[in-house]
């Protein structure tokens, strides 16, 4: 459905809710340091070897897992997409509020930091 939608162009899923827009990101959140594609990567990558060392060491841990888990589909989803396109596609946008447009790995991302963050508080 993104795909056929034009560079910019914006499709109405709820009214006042949410739309489908399609944008090319060459940065972070905001577009902070468009252009940079070699920051992102790298850090992505050294990202997904620490997550990774993290899954591994606390696997018991359900919450955590969850929680790292996310961080592996959405840190991997846009390192993917930088590596082969130069750019992310962000395609959601809320219509209530001013927030940058996002994709599912941004997604993925911010529920797995929720689901960390509630996990190490629930153990103090």
């Amino acid at each position: 459905m993104v795909a056929s939608l034009a560079m910019g162009q914006s499709m109405t899923l709820i009214p006042g809710v949410i739309s489908l827009t399609r944008i090319n990101n060459t940065g972070a959140a905001w577009s902070i340091l468009a252009g940079h594609q070699e920051i992102f990567v790298i850090i992505a990558l050294l990202a997904l070897v620490a997550i990774g060392y993290f899954l591994i060491r606390y696997w018991k841990n359900i919450s955590y897992r969850l929680g790292l888990s996310l961080l592996i589909a959405g840190t991997a989803g846009n390192v993917i997409d930088r590596i082969f396109s130069g750019h992310v596609v962000d395609m959601f946008q809320l219509d209530f509020i001013n927030f940058p447009i996002f994709n599912c790995a941004d997604t993925f991302l911010t529920i797995g930091i929720i689901v960390l963050g509630i996990a190490v508080l629930r153990e103090q």
